[in-house]
């Protein structure tokens, strides 16, 4: 593989991966997006991971980050300083090191990061490499966005802003880490797409359809009744709509169990293809660990991209 030669974008969203030598291979991202939650040093800590994630889709250890930010001139410096320091310490956990960044002055706050890390070139995790027979295991439950919806109305409960802030700040290194011990096919990341969203580009990447169980997706502490109540973020209900003609629903699911299986995930889990005979171990080595993880359906011949829903 020459030096420095691009191997391919078949990556998460906002990744790309480089030949580097003939033992390593760089792997680039970058994620940001406005609050979602009230606690500054929280949500630098929550978008360090989410911006980091991709790395870990990829297969890689990440090892620098830049900080990109843009923020009002007008609002308390120190809301700056304790999102910076949420992102830094989130980063100091995933051995990362951010080394400088970017600032602009805007009317609403963001933030994110430019994250490279690195991957051996023969082991690159890529969403193509799905197989038919593959069980798919997720790692975190689904429901984020909709329980973010809810935190900006003032509706959540602190049961479902503790488990939401929970799982967004749980970094994806574990996940990664057992499932290398397991026969793995494809990977990537729940985010903005939704596990629908997400699913069908995993299966088309492959070549192959997919069967999704339903009533295996871990969810959330209520989001699906914050979803009834309204809750839910215009991403979702996008989300939706993209993904309704190549989805087949067998029963009659209400429309809050397709908006949550479709939520804008932000710092989602992994979404891991593994040999049949492996599925149950990798999910119940990763719920060992404190992951809300599940098997939560299988990769199949068929229309590829399609996804059947039971």
């Amino acid at each position: 593989m020459a030096e420095g030669v691009l191997i391919g974008l078949d990556a998460p969203d906002d990744a790309a991966v480089y030949a580097w030598d003939g033992e390593r291979a760089l792997v680039s991202t970058v994620d940001f997006f406005t609050p979602i939650v009230d606690d500054p040093y929280t949500f630098g800590g929550i978008t360090a991971a989410n911006a980091m994630s991709d790395i870990y889709a990829m297969g890689g250890r990440p090892l620098f980050a830049l900080n990109i930010v843009a923020f009002p001139a007008d609002l308390d410096p120190s809301i700056l300083v304790d999102i910076l320091r949420g992102g830094r310490d989130k980063a100091a956990e995933a051995g990362v090191t951010v080394v400088g960044g970017h600032t602009i002055d805007d009317k609403e706050p963001k933030y994110g990061m430019a994250v490279t890390g690195t991957v051996h070139p023969d082991r690159v995790c890529r969403k193509s490499d799905g197989r038919a027979g593959d069980r798919l295991v997720l790692s975190k439950a689904v429901g984020t966005g909709i329980i973010a919806t809810a935190i900006k109305a003032g509706k959540a409960s602190n049961e479902a802003v503790e488990a939401a802030v929970g799982s967004m700040l749980r970094l994806n290194a574990r996940a990664l880490e057992l499932a290398r011990g397991h026969d793995i096919g494809a990977i990537t990341d729940v985010t903005g797409f939704g596990l629908l969203g997400h699913l069908s580009d995993l299966a088309h990447a492959s070549g192959l359809a997919a069967t999704l169980y339903a009533q295996d997706v871990p969810t959330l502490p209520d989001a699906r009744r914050l979803a009834g109540e309204g809750h839910v973020p215009g991403g979702t209900r996008r989300n939706l709509e993209y993904v309704t003609p190549k989805t087949h629903w067998n029963h009659r699911f209400a429309e809050t169990d397709r908006l949550l299986l479709s939520d804008a995930q932000t710092s989602g889990g992994l979404l891991i293809s593994v040999a049949a005979g492996e599925c149950d171990e990798l999910a119940d080595a990763l719920r060992a660990e404190g992951h809300e993880a599940a098997v939560v359906g299988e990769l199949r011949p068929g229309v590829t991209g399609e996804i059947e829903v039971r």
